[in-house]
C-alpha cells in the first residue's frame, strides 16, 4: 500500500508540473502498446525505478571501487532503455496481432452485412462481442462515431494510431465502396482474401531473409565488438611496452565511435530487410548498440587478462 500511495502522490505531482499535451502524447504511445495505465503513473514508476537503480549502483560502485559517474549513467540508462524496448516490442506485438486478425474480422463483417445490417450497426455489434486488441480499437472507433465524428475520420484515426499501411489501404477501399453504394459485403470479402494472401507473402519473405538477419545480428553484437575490443587491448598492451604512439592512444575512442555507427546502421538495415521500412530501425538499433557495447566493454577491460597479455 505504501508503494501505491507513493505512486499516486508522485503521479499527481507530475500532472501538475508537466504540460498536459506531453502527457496526452505519451498516453497515446501507451495505448498503442495496449497499456491502459495513466501516463503520469507510468512516469512515476519510472522515476521510482531511477531512484532504486541509482542507490543500488552507487552502493556497487563504492564496494567495487567503480567510477560513480559511470554507475549513475548506467542507473539512468538501464531503466530508460528497458522501458523504451518494452514499449516498442509491445507496440510491435499489438500491431502484428491486429494485422493478423483483420482478415477474419473483415470476413465476419462481410457476413453481417449480407444478412441486412448497416455498416455502422455491424461495427457496433462486433465491438460489443469481440475480444482482442483489434476490437479494443474498434470500440474506440464506435465511441468516436457516437461523439459526432464521421466514419471516415474515425477509421482514418485508427489507421494512423496503428501505423498500418495494410489497414489504411483496406479502410480506404471499404469507405469508398460504402460511399459509392456498391456491393459492400463482396468488396470487404475480396479485401479480406487479398490481405490474407499478402500476409502469407510477408511470412515467406521473412523466412527467406532470416539467415541474412542472423548474420547481421551476430556480426553486430559479437564479431564487431569483439574485434574492436581487442583493438583496445592491443593498444593498451603496446602503450605499456612503451611502443604505443598517437594511433594507439586514439584507437579505443575511434573503436567506440565506429561501434556506435556500425550498430545503428545494422539496426536500420535489419528493419529495411524485414519490413522495408527504415522507421522501424530504432527498435533494433538500441538493443544492438547496448549488446555490442556490453561485449566491447568486457573484452576491452578483461580481454588482456583472459589472453595472458598482463
Amino acid at each position: 500500500m505504501l508503494i501505491e500511495d507513493l505512486i499516486i502522490k508522485l503521479s499527481d505531482m507530475i500532472e501538475n508540473k508537466i504540460n498536459s499535451s506531453i502527457l496526452i502524447a505519451f498516453q497515446e504511445y501507451l495505448l498503442k502498446a495496449g497499456i491502459f495505465t495513466l501516463a503520469s503513473q507510468i512516469l512515476a514508476i519510472i522515476i521510482m525505478a531511477y531512484i532504486v537503480f541509482i542507490i543500488l549502483f552507487s552502493i556497487v560502485s563504492i564496494v567495487l571501487s567503480f567510477n560513480v559517474v559511470i554507475a549513475i549513467v548506467l542507473a539512468i540508462s538501464i531503466p530508460t532503455i528497458s522501458f523504451i524496448l518494452i514499449l516498442f516490442l509491445k507496440i510491435e506485438k499489438r500491431a502484428s496481432e491486429i494485422e493478423n486478425s483483420i482478415p477474419d474480422f473483415l470476413r465476419q463483417l462481410s457476413s453481417m452485412l449480407k444478412v441486412g445490417l448497416s455498416l455502422e450497426n455491424a461495427l457496433v455489434d462486433m465491438s460489443g462481442h469481440g475480444k482482442g486488441p483489434l476490437y479494443d480499437e474498434l470500440r474506440r472507433v464506435v465511441v468516436e462515431i457516437r461523439m459526432g465524428k464521421s466514419l471516415d475520420e474515425s477509421f482514418s484515426n485508427m489507421a494512423m494510431r496503428l501505423n498500418s499501411k495494410d489497414l489504411e489501404r483496406s479502410f480506404k477501399i471499404i469507405l469508398n465502396a460504402h460511399k459509392s453504394g456498391g456491393s459492400l459485403s463482396d468488396i470487404i470479402l475480396d479485401v479480406s482474401d487479398d490481405l490474407r494472401a499478402m500476409q502469407v507473402l510477408k511470412r515467406e519473405r521473412k523466412a527467406s531473409v532470416m539467415m541474412s538477419i542472423m548474420f547481421l545480428f551476430i556480426a553486430s553484437t559479437i564479431a564487431a565488438p569483439f574485434a574492436l575490443g581487442m583493438v583496445g587491448v592491443y593498444s593498451s598492451f603496446m602503450i605499456e611496452l612503451g611502443k604505443g604512439g598517437a594511433i594507439c592512444e586514439v584507437a579505443p575512442l575511434a573503436a567506440e565511435i565506429y561501434l556506435i555507427i556500425h550498430s545503428i546502421l545494422a539496426g536500420f538495415l535489419i528493419a529495411l530487410i524485414m519490413y522495408g521500412d527504415l522507421k522501424k530501425g530504432l527498435r533494433y538499433s538500441i538493443p544492438i548498440t547496448c549488446s555490442a557495447f556490453a561485449v566491447f566493454y568486457l573484452i576491452n577491460n578483461f580481454g588482456a587478462g583472459f589472453f595472458g597479455l598482463t
